[in-house]
């Protein structure tokens, strides 16, 4: 089976943004830088793709000019395991980005994320029909999501 890198297209800020999620995040890493050589399009000397793991995804970031921006038809999703791991990564996401509504940010390069306490999955798969819906009610209030406010509406 090939293994797939998801292509983060930035403007020219790809090794900064990379530099920026591999501090984020544990066990992550630049793998590969590449650059432009006179023959351009970019500037020489200059990150044209930087390849990058996010504890051990592979990413490969970019540096594709202004044509095209990031939207919330796609986001990266981080399962946390507690409301510190929430409330961490929030934090160090949203940093210089804004707060979405139901867990969703965008972070300081316009790329979408929703940081979702794992225990919420649970909640929507195995809860009954009206747990779920409180459940999601609860979420829809929400920025950051709050796992103890989450566990009171599924548990009524």
């Amino acid at each position: 089976m090939p293994k797939i890198a998801p292509c983060l297209w930035f403007d020219n800020q790809g090794e900064e943004a990379a530099t920026f999620y591999t501090s984020v995040f544990p066990n992550s890493r630049i793998t590969e830088v590449q650059r432009y050589t006179k023959i351009g399009p970019g500037e020489e000397g200059s990150a044209s793709a930087v390849y990058f793991s996010l504890d051990g995804q592979d990413y490969v970031a970019l540096n594709g000019g202004p044509a095209f921006t990031f939207s919330e038809a796609i986001s990266l999703q981080v399962y946390c395991h507690s409301q510190d791991e929430v409330d961490a990564y929030w934090a160090k996401l949203c940093d210089g980005g804004e707060e979405g509504p139901c867990g969703w940010l965008k972070d300081r390069y316009g790329l979408s994320w929703q940081v979702v306490p794992a225990e919420m999955t649970r909640m929507m798969q195995q809860g009954d029909p009206e747990q779920q819906e409180r459940v999601m009610a609860a979420v829809l209030e929400m920025k950051k999501l709050d796992l103890a406010t989450l566990q009171q509406a599924y548990d009524g």
